[in-house]
């Protein structure tokens, strides 16, 4: 069993949103606002960090096209991708780069079971090895799927603009202030972004933004 609390039900966030709000009012003012936010779990493992790597960059319905294009071609497991060839891969709709990446993602043989009872900082140490694989997406990974419950992703620009409406700063916040910011959070890190994306979207609509 792991030792780290782990999302699993729309309730888990309604409990985290709960206390999130009454140690910080601004928490309150989103919860009031938008309700909890949703649970977004997601698989884990290998093929995870393969839509994650073909998602950097494009839009949503491109990267869906090519996660259709490599799983009708039997491309989402390590084996197949080691014996193409980059032409091959490149075909399936891949840019040289990200080709380079998945192929990067096979050949390091990680073992994604044991990551899920793994410290934080591992996971992070182990994804981010993996040349293609940023802290960003280690720590939307831990957070999505693998469920844990007190992580934040402070270099996510939507996170930064949704800090910097709720809470009236003069300015976006970079990664640090972010990170130093979310502390306070602890140990519902994970639902205080759910919280803050949902502000955002909120404020975007509002304002009229697509």
């Amino acid at each position: 069993m792991s030792a780290y609390r782990i999302l699993t039900t729309e309730a888990c966030m309604a409990e985290g949103a709960a206390y999130l709000a009454q140690i910080e009012p601004r928490f309150a003012q989103v919860l009031e606002l938008c309700g909890p936010p949703p649970l977004r779990r997601r698989g884990d493992g290998f093929e995870a960090l393969v839509g994650a790597i073909v998602s950097q960059q494009v839009s949503v319905a491109s990267a869906r096209a090519i996660l259709s294009r490599l799983e009708a071609a039997g491309m989402t497991t390590p084996a197949p991708i080691l014996n193409s060839s980059d032409e091959t891969l490149r075909a399936l709709g891949l840019s040289r780069q990200k080709a380079r990446y998945i192929k990067a993602l096979a050949e390091a043989s990680i073992d994604f079971e044991s990551l899920r009872d793994a410290p934080n900082a591992e996971i992070i140490a182990t994804l981010t090895a993996v040349p293609g694989v940023g802290r960003w997406t280690a720590e939307v990974y831990v957070m999505f799927s693998l469920g844990r419950a007190d992580v934040f992703a402070p270099n996510d620009l939507a996170l930064q603009e949704s800090a910097r409406l709720l809470f009236d700063l003069a300015e976006r916040p970079r990664e640090k202030p972010m990170r130093e910011m979310a502390e306070a959070w602890a140990p519902w890190r994970t639902v205080a972004a759910g919280l803050l994306w949902h502000y955002y979207h909120h404020a975007k609509r509002r304002e009229g933004i697509a």
